[in-house]
């Protein structure tokens, strides 16, 4: 499709990672490989939650949510790279572009949020364990929930509804292998001052925000861990805090690295890795890091297993 001067067009031209024809391969194989992953074992870990009854706690409940952020947001992309990667038509619908950005946008939103608040649990947990039912009471549980994905679903809202106000008259091609903002930014001929800084304050406010509270929380329970575990518990429980804090700080780092750059330090190939690690990577890493080496998880997986 041929770069037209009209600034309403009504597709875009996904250009994708690569136009080597081995380099689509191993990149479909590579992204069909991390989706199936993804898919596994967050729905795994969602399937473990419902069927014990002692995973019915906060802790499983937030990951529950993290679990289906995950999935979501590896299919609003993977199935479209999937498709693109491999076809000769890579063109998509303004509408099916506009929906695709503020999906990944929402929900991008909502698990910064949500990890912080999975932070804040499990420093009740450790560090107030006499009070953590009535802190993390039910209702409490499900504010702290809805909140994320509300404040997630409005931010997304108001970025996509800038975005798509401006004139794409430079190109249609978009450099991505998905939708997502600072591209298009590149490709309008208008003045993108009001779309940066709503980006800079909702980065600064979601991501920095959850961010240091995260840190915060982590801090504590360091300080907790140190002043109350013995040795061995105390080697336990740093090495599930530093799985816990790798994939927190690759996700807010990535994030952060996107969206509070200067627009015009952009870099198409960096800003494509750093798009892979945390719409993909890190979706396909969290169940694991966070769940799977439970024992309580383990054993209800073994026990399921060995009734079949």
């Amino acid at each position: 499709m041929e770069d037209s001067n009209q600034t309403s067009p009504d597709r875009f031209i996904l250009l994708g990672l690569a136009n080597v024809l081995y380099l689509q391969v191993i990149c479909f194989l590579m992204f069909l490989l991390m989706y199936i992953i993804t898919l596994s074992g967050n729905l795994l870990l969602i399937i473990v939650v419902r069927t014990n009854p002692k995973l019915h706690s906060p802790m499983y409940f937030f990951l529950c949510n993290l679990s289906i952020i995950d999935i979501s947001f590896s299919s609003s992309i993977v199935p479209i790279i999937l498709i693109n990667t491999l076809a000769k038509d890579r063109s998509i619908s303004l509408l099916g572009c506009a929906a695709q950005m503020f999906f990944c946008l929402a929900l991008g939103a909502t698990e910064c949020i949500l990890l912080a608040v999975m932070a804040y649990d499990r420093f009740a947990a450790i560090c107030r364990p006499l009070h953590y039912n009535n802190i993390m009471n039910k209702t409490i549980c499900f504010y702290l929930a809805v909140i994320p994905w509300s404040v997630g679903f409005i931010n997304a809202f108001i970025q996509v509804a800038l975005t798509f106000q401006l004139p794409f008259c430079r190109s249609h091609h978009v450099n991505h292998f998905f939708c997502e903002v600072p591209p298009f930014l590149r490709m309008s001929c208008r003045d993108t001052w009001l779309n940066e800084t709503s980006i800079y304050i909702s980065a600064t406010i979601i991501v920095t925000c959850s961010f240091s509270l995260t840190l915060v929380s982590y801090v504590h329970i360091i300080a907790t861990i140190m002043k109350n575990y013995y040795s061995q518990g105390r080697h336990k429980a740093f090495s599930t805090c530093a799985s816990h804090l790798n994939v927190v700080t690759l996700y807010y780092g990535t994030i952060m690295f996107m969206y509070l750059r200067p627009h015009s330090s952009n870099s198409h190939e960096t800003d494509k890795v750093v798009s892979i690690l945390y719409t993909t990577v890190t979706p396909m890493l969290n169940p694991f890091l966070y769940s799977m080496r439970n024992k309580d998880v383990k054993d209800t997986i073994i026990n399921h297993i060995s009734r079949q």
